[in-house]
């Protein structure tokens, strides 16, 4: 049944990620000017949140079952970038659950309970999920200091098990970044549920 349903979650998110614009290995961020509402009620871009090395960027949600397996790593993993002085942002770009799940107040309400120490963005009207080509929830970005990417996919080899770990894909990426080596793997499959974007 998990296999199931991981195929159809996986399989949703690429129909509706077929035919949209994104981002490769390469190009660089648009749209890091924009201000978005953070849970904590300031407001902030990715200009805002790039550090001395670069910027990664991880489209999220609240209830995705992927989300759910991994975001207990998310703090984890905003400690790594702070020790390779990569800045680190979580953004919402659920537009379609923007009334009921992914509501503001209930990005709110799931940041404090997670504990999350890191900016959690609403992407209004999915903005960078549309110029970026964000596929799942979740689906990582990461960025050089010139904002271009040098890193797309999955957070690491395992959802299931953070023990079980056996390539830190993100990690890895972060420390090849901050140690000016080339990114040993600049991009996997996202895994995880589709993300419910307002179409441009």
């Amino acid at each position: 049944m998990k296999t199931l349903l991981s195929f159809i979650l996986i399989v949703t998110g690429f129909l509706a990620y077929a035919g949209e614009p994104h981002l490769e290995i390469g190009d660089k961020a648009r749209h890091t000017a924009v201000k978005m509402l953070d849970v904590s009620g300031e407001k902030m871009s990715l200009d805002d949140a790039l550090d001395e090395n670069g910027l990664v960027l991880i489209f999220s949600c609240n209830t995705c079952p992927f989300v759910i397996k991994w975001e207990d790593r998310y703090n984890g993993l905003k400690k790594w970038a702070d020790d390779h002085n990569v800045g680190m942002v979580v953004v919402n770009s659920n537009y379609g659950n923007r009334d009921g799940v992914d509501s503001y107040e209930a990005m709110k309400k799931h940041a404090k309970e997670k504990a999350y120490n890191f900016p959690y963005l609403v992407d209004e009207n999915s903005l960078l999920a549309n110029a970026f080509g964000g596929q799942t929830t979740p689906h990582v970005f990461l960025f050089d200091k010139d904002y271009q990417l040098v890193y797309k996919g999955a957070i690491d080899d395992n959802y299931d098990d953070a023990s079980g770990v056996k390539k830190a894909y993100l990690k890895t990426a972060i420390a090849n970044l901050a140690a000016g080596a080339e990114i040993a793997q600049t991009e996997t499959k996202p895994i995880g549920c589709s993300i419910k974007r307002k179409k441009e």
